[in-house]
């Protein structure tokens, strides 16, 4: 799947947000969870997951997809399967192995898998899947492809404009900067958010914070062409971090590795800000560098649709997370409370209760 037909699919995505939202050697299984299905009068349910090439530690949105299912099947007292893709080529045949498995719900995580998981559901009727970060709309006619695909999407800007008013309100030298895995519209979106938000206080305050790593004009960007904690990602920080920026924003699973090796390095003041967990707790080895992180409630989102479908009430409503239901939003500063403006939190809630309300615009491919 090439960027440019994630881009092409942006108007599509765009037209579901307003219409609809608002009103390959595959690896083996892993099973574990509680009781078998079926067994004594136990739940016969058998929740499945597939990750996409970040893997289920990488500290963010496939690990938080993961720990919603496993809470979700401790509490229905089954077992659960998941399966690791290690890259592309691994979607197809990890589905497969699912649904010969026997798999009664399917979770795929990430946009990724959004081709793969429209074949396999169309393929297989009598199997519910639930789609993280993508709502598999693959003709592009507003809609998802196929009834038995539940979408859990988060209009991330909304928390992402939050993290760009804090930083530009945090930053020393008046220079922010950003960069993606890839030019995705669930990556792009944290980045589009920041710099609405640095704007914001821009526009506020009379100052002139500069973002770097994205021109909202052309909703393009610096990325390093894939979601791994590879060279390439630190050398696009390092560029970034030579270009005076104090706050850093990574956006692609564990590519905000990379970023803290080159903060590190650079003996510099630099601050971090980490998305979708709150990585200050899923990955404690850089919480000395994290301003905040941009949360999204992924664990939330599968826990309850998978605790849902357990119970044989499988909804295939789209789940878009926002600040108003509390499915994306900014964790606490932790190390850092004692860093930012003393008046930094009361504006970021006045700001919030805008955003909620209607009052502050924030536009992004799910909201317009």
């Amino acid at each position: 799947m090439t960027i440019t037909t994630r881009k092409a699919g942006l108007s599509g995505l765009a037209i579901f947000g307003v219409a609809a939202l608002l009103s390959g050697c595959a690896s083996a299984p892993e099973s574990g969870g509680g009781s078998t299905g079926g067994a004594d009068g136990a739940l016969d349910y058998l929740p499945c997951m597939v990750s996409d090439a970040g893997g289920f530690d990488d500290k963010s949105f496939n690990q938080l997809g993961y720990e919603g299912m496993v809470k979700a099947a401790d509490e229905l007292g089954v077992e659960y399967k998941k399966v690791q893709s290690d890259a592309e080529t691994d979607y197809a045949p990890n589905l497969t192995n699912l649904v010969d498995q026997g798999c009664n719900t399917i979770v795929t995580v990430g946009f990724a898998l959004a081709a793969a998981a429209g074949e396999s559901a169309a393929a297989n009727p009598d199997i519910e899947y639930v789609s993280i970060d993508d709502v598999v709309d693959q003709d592009f006619d507003g809609k998802t492809d196929q009834p038995n695909i539940k979408p859990i999407i988060f209009d991330t800007a909304q928390a992402a404009f939050l993290a760009g008013y804090a930083a530009a309100d945090f930053s020393k030298t008046g220079v922010v900067g950003t960069f993606g895995g890839m030019n995705f519209p669930t990556v792009s979106i944290f980045m589009d958010g920041f710099a609405q938000g640095v704007q914001y206080y821009n526009t506020a305050k009379g100052k002139d914070v500069k973002v770097l790593g994205w021109d909202t004009a052309a909703q393009d960007g610096s990325f390093t062409g894939g979601f791994e904690a590879n060279d390439g990602a630190r050398q696009i920080a390092q560029g970034l971090i030579d270009q005076n920026v104090d706050v850093l924003l990574p956006v692609g699973g564990p590519i905000y590795q990379s970023a803290a090796a080159a903060i590190r390095d650079s003996g510099k003041e630099i601050a971090l800000i980490g998305v979708d967990a709150d990585v200050f707790e899923t990955d404690p080895s850089v919480g000395d560098l994290l301003l905040t992180s941009i949360r999204k409630a992924i664990d939330v989102g599968t826990y309850d649709a998978i605790l849902a479908a357990g119970n044989g009430e499988f909804d295939a409503t789209p789940f878009v997370g926002t600040l108003e239901n509390e499915g994306v939003g900014l964790a606490s500063f932790h190390d850092f409370e004692s860093k930012v403006n003393p008046s930094l939190q009361g504006e970021l809630d006045e700001i919030k209760a805008g955003i909620i309300d209607g009052s502050i615009p924030v536009t992004s491919y799910l909201a317009g």
